[in-house]
């Protein structure tokens, strides 16, 4: 019996996206080895995400309150995570491959005593073992690991599991938790959140996504780039030859050190391939690849590819979409 601990966040009463996919992850975890899926929420007052867990597969609910709970702070959220794994005792914790999942796992795996995996992309139960994937080496081949002891903590890497169906009228437990907490964990204070502007949709949830590389040689190209995006409702992505190089934001990267993205159709303009880059896209459904190079490795992993100059493809691809659409 595998019970999962899964650390969730919401806008409002809904639960995000990288949420949806952890319980996901977890119900199917708990499903195959008899568990229970516990959904963890933290915050400094009552939140009304309970239902929408309920729905999407978490049997217990376990609500922690606490004034130092009013934003994130990794800290607090270890040692309020702490806690709450002593009284769960689940066999696993899932957090999502973000910066509070990447700060706060190590640390969590610490203070338990336990293992600890990142960027898992995918979780089985097998019989009584528990397996987790992982790229290794840039993206060259997946490894598949298995628990030698419990609690495992594990972050998600997003957009690599399918996300929870919801089920309506589906209901579990709520548990209040009481935490301890001193004044004196809160070691760092934000100063100023700078919110940054999102045109359309967002990279991460695009399911067409337009990405250019070093190929693109300068930042005005990318204006084509998000001209095709809009057209196909979709998002701007780059590799990170064209972010290192300040053409776009480091907020379009894509890629290991990047984004991970999985949309229905990834365009790939001048880019190469590079292990680093791919590592982000390749669970994409559709790759079209457009590159001067026919030996560049970026068509070993595209279902569609175009030798050729995107100055001379690009126009008329936009112009056809123009009139299609």
């Amino acid at each position: 019996m595998t019970d999962v601990l899964v650390l969730v966040e919401g806008q409002g009463s809904v639960p995000t996206q990288n949420t949806l996919e952890l319980l996901g992850a977890a119900r199917r975890l708990a499903d195959a080895t008899q568990g229970q899926v516990k959904a963890v929420v933290l915050g400094a007052a009552p939140t009304p995400l309970t239902a929408g867990l309920f729905a999407c597969g978490a049997d217990q609910v376990l609500r922690a309150e606490h004034p130092l709970l009013d934003g994130y702070q990794g800290d607090v959220y270890v040692a309020a995570l702490t806690q709450i794994a002593g009284q769960a005792e689940p066999q696993v914790i899932l957090l999502a491959d973000d910066s509070c999942g990447k700060e706060v796992a190590p640390r969590l795996a610490h203070r338990l005593n336990a293992g600890v995996v990142t960027e898992v992309l995918a979780v089985e139960g097998d019989g009584p073992a528990v397996l987790f994937r992982r790229q290794m080496y840039g993206g060259r081949t997946i490894a598949t690991l298995v628990a030698q002891r419990f609690p495992v903590v594990a972050t998600v890497k997003p957009r690599t599991m399918a996300p929870a169906s919801e089920l309506a009228g589906r209901t579990g437990e709520e548990i209040a938790v009481a935490l301890t907490l001193e004044t004196s964990l809160v070691r760092t204070k934000v100063i100023q959140k700078v919110a940054e502007e999102v045109r359309g949709v967002k990279l991460e949830n695009a399911r067409v996504v337009v990405s250019g590389g070093r190929g693109l040689k300068g930042p005005e190209p990318f204006k084509q780039l998000e001209e095709l995006a809009q057209l196909l409702r979709g998002a701007v992505g780059a590799s990170r030859a064209a972010t290192d190089a300040g053409w776009v934001p480091a907020s379009w990267q894509v890629g290991q050190t990047g984004k991970t993205v999985s949309p229905d159709l990834y365009i790939a303009v001048g880019i190469s391939g590079a292990t680093q880059h791919l590592a982000g896209m390749t669970g994409s459904k559709t790759i079209v690849a457009i590159n001067t190079d026919p030996d560049a490795p970026i068509f070993k992993v595209a279902h569609l590819g175009i030798v050729g100059d995107y100055k001379a493809i690009l126009p008329k691809f936009i112009e056809k979409c123009k009139e299609l659409t």
